[in-house]
């Protein structure tokens, strides 16, 4: 009986573990709509460099993190 209950503990942090790195990285087009919309709030004055680069460097890490997830997967 512990044994599945343990199996059923690691299945449900797998499943939470991959929710939380769909929430954080969204996917390619979500990022991509981020960074675009990251541009023009830096064009329109809307941000200061300083916090553009920031941003920008997460939503790139955020597309990394998602292409190499891709690689290991297949």
């Amino acid at each position: 009986m512990a044994f599945l209950f343990d199996d059923l503990v690691f299945w449900i942090g797998e499943e939470i573990k991959e929710m939380a790195e769909a929430e954080l990285y969204g996917n390619k087009e979500k990022i991509n709509e981020r960074l675009l919309d990251l541009q023009a709030r830096l064009d329109m004055g809307e941000i200061q460099e300083k916090e553009y680069i920031m941003r920008e460097k997460e939503l790139l890490d955020g597309l990394e993190e998602i292409r190499a997830r891709e690689d290991r997967e297949g």
